[in-house]
């Protein structure tokens, strides 16, 4: 599956478990918007935390090149030990967080 097709996933299961899938299109839009932004700096601050100091910079080297989304993936899926279980635990979280907020 894409990134774009989980991307998709996520945001149509925060409308529902938030209820706001009634609410006109735009401001669907606007929510998913912002609470994509937390989440994916939410996502870059824990994964710099895991990262050790060398790696941060090689991260920091490597975007600087403007490199694929696959490319940082793979970067991060070889410097993290289960890096996708551990993002996909942030999301997890980061849900549960906003179904209990509203």
């Amino acid at each position: 599956m894409t990134n774009a097709m989980n991307e998709d996933i996520i945001k149509k299961e925060l409308l529902k478990e938030l209820g706001l899938e009634n609410l006109p299109q735009d401001k669907q839009e606007q929510l998913l918007v912002k609470m994509t932004e937390t989440l994916l700096k939410r996502i870059f601050v824990e994964t710099m935390g895991k990262l050790n100091e060398a790696d941060q910079k090689a991260y920091v080297e490597l975007s600087d090149r403007k490199p694929a989304p696959e490319e940082i993936e793979k970067f991060l899926t070889e410097k993290i030990s289960g890096y996708e279980s551990f993002v996909q635990s942030i999301i997890v979280n980061f849900k549960k967080e906003i179904t209990t907020e509203v």
